[in-house]
């Protein structure tokens, strides 16, 4: 499996898109998109992308929640390439198939299965794969470096069941990917969540940043 992250250009607000190729680039493989973002410097990078000879460079799409920072370049997308588009829910235009929590989905030469992860939105979703112990986050809040503030039940369960997986590269929807104490990193963020919990029971829910909280 390869993974590239498609290289915007800075002058718009958008989100990290990303390009799942195979190893080989067999015809077997799925040349797929986590997210498109809103920028159309990536396009270039697509163009550029070793996605393999007979192959379509993009062949599906797969959304980790409908923000229009993860989705606005979709129609441009889906007029050039003509991919399949997958997410949580249909509250995106184009979208052509829907994935439940648990499900398997191809990308590249890997299987990833779909984790339901609320807590950022109702629809957000993370992608996981155990060969190869990579997480596609998209805005799940992972790097929670502090006490404080109120996480509704929902989130805390999607995070303990993300600190129960084998972790060994986490690839966020915003900021650096990460590679290298997954695990404990993980673990750390779970252990602050909780502690928070502890702290404020009965308080209301303060919307979670994306990627990483100071």
């Amino acid at each position: 499996m390869r993974v590239i992250a498609l290289e915007a250009s800075g002058d718009t607000y958008t989100c990290n898109a990303y390009l799942v190729l195979g190893t080989w680039s067999g015809l077997e493989d799925v040349n797929t998109l986590v997210d498109v973002g809103r920028d159309p410097a990536v396009l270039a990078g697509l163009e550029e992308a070793p996605t393999g000879v007979g192959k379509t460079r993009v062949e599906q799409v797969v959304l980790t929640h409908g923000h229009y920072d993860h989705c606005s370049l979709l129609p441009t997308i889906i007029e050039l390439y003509r991919p399949s588009v997958l997410a949580y829910s249909q509250g995106v235009d184009g979208v052509s198939g829907l994935v439940a929590d648990g499900e398997e989905v191809r990308l590249g030469d890997r299987r990833f299965t779909v984790l339901h992860t609320p807590g950022h939105t109702e629809d957000s979703i993370c992608l996981y794969c155990k060969e190869e112990g990579v997480l596609f986050s998209g805005d799940m809040p992972l790097v929670i470096n502090a006490v404080g503030g109120s996480y509704k039940r929902r989130f805390v369960s999607a995070l303990e069941r993300i600190c129960a997986l084998n972790v060994r590269a986490i690839y966020f929807g915003h900021g650096q990917p990460l590679y290298e104490d997954c695990n404990r990193r993980l673990r750390h963020s779970l252990k602050n969540v909780q502690r928070s919990v502890e702290l404020t029971p009965a308080a209301g829910v303060r919307p979670a940043r994306a990627g990483q909280s100071k």
